[in-house]
């Protein structure tokens, strides 16, 4: 199978500290958990999430992954698999870097299949980190 990488950034205006803690929230909307329907999320290494969207004709979406390193505050990355994924797992890794008192978010997905599916998390992280950053903005 043909594989995909998506790669974003994003400022952040808010040190890394309280962005990484956000990102990992499950309670933050912005971020792909905070607005999920249902979602667990154990932000340790070898700690497990799921989640679960519901889209509008009621078709369920569960995503589920494990987490490979938590280094706060510069770095979280997890394996992630859902059905667009075609069950294979793949790895997201957020990196926090401090730019004086804003953080730059980058966030890169290895191993999507390259289908259709696949090419649609660029624009599913696109959307979530908009959001994420708006967050932070509309607070300034």
């Amino acid at each position: 199978m043909n594989t995909i990488e998506v790669r974003l950034t994003r400022v952040i205006p808010a040190p890394s500290t309280e962005v990484f803690d956000r990102w990992l929230d499950s309670g933050c909307p912005g971020t792909p958990w905070g607005d999920a329907v249902k979602a667990i999320l154990d932000a340790r290494v070898d700690g497990l999430f799921y989640f679960l969207y519901v889209k509008e004709a009621g078709t369920e979406r569960p995503h589920y992954g494990r987490f490979t390193a938590v280094d706060r505050p510069s770095r979280a990355q997890y394996t992630w698999m859902s059905e667009t994924t075609r069950g294979v797992e793949t790895l997201v890794t957020v990196t926090f870097e401090d730019q004086g008192e804003q953080t730059l978010l980058t966030l890169r997905h290895e191993n999507l299949p390259d289908d259709e599916p696949g090419r649609n998390h660029q624009q599913g992280w696109e959307h979530f980190l908009g959001r994420f950053a708006e967050r932070f903005a509309s607070r300034s």
